[in-house]
């Protein structure tokens, strides 16, 4: 079998190539279209010509956000840069809500990187010790204002399976090169260059393995159940079906139709079907039924919960015992902190085995 060299570097190779040649479009002015101003919207160009060619020119340009040429070289990021943080009870509750289900999907990329690395699956310990970073990593987030929390990509659990590198020393060392990067201000602006259609074709992407990765999991389960059949089928139904009944009640007369499809969530809390007594409460309901990871969460826990089943047949037995795993050198090698850290938090029960 001839070695490919290249073969675990398809995707950022076609990226890169691909915004290679959108850079070279650009520069030699292939979408530049005489009286046309891609800063106008479509809708306002009277030109037919403009109104054509000015959606190619916004989303297939590498200049459009202006972000490489107006960011500085060099730009220190420091809390509270974008005013104090507000706290809005309502938008409160639906991040809760938002969190468990990000908690979810982080417990099962520990295990599945586990095996992917070879190794035990994760004791309770390890797994409360990740949550808990990860909390940390969101307060870390909202005080930089960086607009979203931080949570495990599912996606980088593939990445460990393509690349065969589970090590924790590439992790490291990436995360201290990003660190780094974020003081040149030219690095963020030259991501920012990237076309829109290529984002929406690397999220095509994205999502497929993502999908695929979810889906995955349940060869830990009995997969041949038509108690799981039926489980997994109705929680991908209802999770299409009932936001989209939500979200078309963001589809209003006097609705901006170019507010985004991720947007329409919070665009239903307004005046979504949902209507009691409590404006506040209309809110949260009609925000949190319109994600389409909150319907999945809810009919699969519920069912999963009520319908008989075993252990084996839930998937529900693999994970490891903190005893068994302590007794054993390379478990501890694998989930003790870097650098004897942990030494000094063994009173803490979520930081060790």
């Amino acid at each position: 079998i001839t070695s490919c060299p290249f073969c675990d570097l398809q995707v950022p190779l076609a990226l890169g190539i691909t915004w290679a040649i959108a850079f070279l479009l650009t520069e030699t002015g292939v979408y530049n279209y005489r009286g046309c101003d891609m800063n106008v919207p479509a809708s306002n160009s009277v030109s037919p010509y403009c109104r054509k060619h000015v959606p190619r020119m916004k989303h297939c340009r590498v200049d459009t956000s202006h972000a490489l040429k107006s960011s500085p070289w060099f730009r220190f990021p420091y809390p509270l840069q974008w005013g104090t943080p507000v706290f809005n009870w309502k938008m409160a509750l639906v991040m809760c809500a938002v969190s468990v289900i990000a908690i979810i999907d982080s417990v099962g990329s520990y295990h599945a990187s586990s095996l992917f690395v070879a190794s035990r699956p994760p004791t309770p310990g390890v797994v409360s010790r990740g949550i808990g970073m990860e909390g940390i990593s969101s307060v870390l987030a909202g005080l930089w204002g960086t607009g979203l929390g931080s949570t495990t990509l599912t996606e980088n659990v593939h990445t460990i399976a393509v690349t065969k590198m589970g090590s924790r020393r590439a992790v490291e060392f990436g995360a201290v090169v990003m660190i780094l990067l974020s003081f040149v201000g030219k690095v963020g602006g030259f991501i920012a260059s990237i076309p829109d259609v290529m984002i929406a074709a690397l999220l095509c992407f994205m999502w497929a393995m993502l999908t695929a990765l979810g889906l995955s999991n349940l060869r830990y389960s009995v997969t041949g159940s038509s108690r799981n059949s039926i489980i997994v089928g109705l929680a991908l139904f209802f999770s299409l079906s009932v936001p989209s009944y939500f979200q078309q009640y963001g589809l209003s007369p006097n609705a901006n139709p170019s507010v985004p499809s991720y947007f329409q969530p919070y665009v239903v809390a307004s005046h979504g079907p949902l209507r009691t007594g409590y404006g506040g409460l209309n809110y949260v309901l009609n925000t949190l039924l319109s994600f389409n990871m909150v319907i999945a969460f809810l009919i699969a826990v519920i069912l999963d919960n009520t319908v008989p089943g075993s252990r084996q047949e839930r998937g529900v037995y693999l994970w490891s015992e903190a005893e068994v795993a302590r007794r054993e050198p390379a478990v501890s090698r694998d989930y003790e902190l870097p650098f004897k850290v942990g030494q000094a938090f063994r009173w803490v029960k979520w930081v060790g085995l």
